[in-house]
């Protein structure tokens, strides 16, 4: 204990931005390590569903959004965390850029074998399809944010938007909602809505007799809900400060993915940031994974169409997470912990894609 204290005190006098990059090191390898040895995957949970009516890897994803809405509420209550800071709890709600994204996205996932958290958890096992499939990802939602493609994202969000103060809200937040429509105080809103939400999201997951008693799944889906929690604690508690304030981030694979291959060819004038140190952290977790489990294998593209078929999924899922501000992780689990509008909006987006995507595939598109 006395170890872990000081080293706790030796992490509090690092520069803000030090301490919070260690900490998305530590919960990034953390992640893809659990998620690489538990095979947690939101593509292969759809494909399960889709080949064969199998919906285990999915109430483990909905397990996940559920811990996480329950850990994430609880910073919000006790105010560890000013969750409004939060980029999904916009005063704007930008629903067709939450669907056009999440749809893109998720057809994108289903071509590149897998969503942009997978495709690192590929490369740290070996798997030069994943290598690859970050490279793309990394150029493509690059491109979206700040590149040639960054005028369409821009006309999509600007075609379809709300402004939620037009209808006396500050945001997009349920709780929001909940406080305006009910009268209810903050703190009463956040317990209701946490409440609810936790309620039916754990409700469904544990239905099923089968699930409950899959100590894996449940293991996976309670250590990646409470890391995306951790993630909204790093940054928002661990990383305040009034002279350099860290912005409040959870986990997200897509943009941050961008930045750190920017980060790689501009080190000597780049600083590391929270997001980035994810990156980096889940690779090292996979690699960990698959080193103590053997089966750490190089692998590459079976054909030419194998080859396409992954170029295009990569660029799909990074112009379709941008777009959308996030991927099965980022609005997935640590957007819908937020409880904001737009998140529900492009999960549901993203499963249907995804659904989508394995339709095209049955029909031989780039197969």
């Amino acid at each position: 204990m006395e170890m872990l204290s000081g080293l706790w005190e030796q992490t509090l006098e690092y520069p803000v931005g030090m301490r919070v990059a260690i900490a998305g090191l530590v919960i990034g390898t953390l992640l893809g390590f659990i998620m690489q040895k538990t095979n947690f995957c939101t593509m292969g949970a759809l494909s399960d569903i889709n080949a064969f009516g199998n919906w285990d890897r999915f109430r483990t994803w909905v397990l996940a959004m559920g811990i996480a809405v329950i850990a994430t509420q609880a910073l919000a209550y006790f105010e560890y965390v000013d969750m409004s800071r939060s980029i999904y709890l916009s005063s704007t709600f930008n629903w067709l850029a939450f669907v056009v994204g999440g749809l893109i996205f998720g057809v994108g996932m289903v071509f590149g074998s897998g969503c942009g958290a997978k495709s690192l958890l590929r490369f740290g096992g070996g798997d030069l399809k994943g290598f690859f499939v970050v490279i793309i990802i990394a150029i493509s939602a690059y491109m979206t944010l700040r590149g040639i493609l960054a005028p369409v994202r821009i006309a999509i969000t600007d075609l379809g938007s709300l402004d939620m103060t037009k209808l006396g809200l500050d945001n997009t937040g349920v709780n929001t909602i909940l406080a305006a429509k009910f009268g209810l105080a903050e703190k009463t809103a956040i317990l209701v809505g946490g409440a609810i939400m936790a309620a039916l999201l754990l409700g469904f997951s544990f239905s099923n007799s089968k699930f409950r008693k899959s100590g894996t799944h449940i293991f996976a889906g309670v250590a990646i809900g409470l890391l995306v929690a951790a993630a909204w604690w790093a940054t928002g508690t661990l990383g305040f400060d009034d002279f350099e304030p860290v912005p409040l981030f959870s986990l997200n694979f897509v943009s941050p993915t961008a930045n750190a291959l920017q980060y790689l060819m501009t080190f000597t004038g780049s600083s590391i940031s929270f997001s980035i140190a994810t990156v980096f952290g889940m690779i090292l977790g996979a690699f960990i994974a698959s080193i103590i489990s053997r089966n750490f294998a190089i692998g590459g593209f079976a054909d030419k169409n194998d080859l396409i078929r992954h170029l295009l999924g990569g660029t799909l899922m990074g112009f379709g997470a941008v777009t959308s501000l996030g991927c099965t992780v980022g609005q997935g689990i640590g957007g819908i912990s937020t409880l904001a509008l737009g998140s529900f909006v492009a999960l549901i987006s993203i499963i249907i894609g995804g659904f989508a995507g394995f339709k095209l595939m049955e029909r031989g598109v780039l197969v």
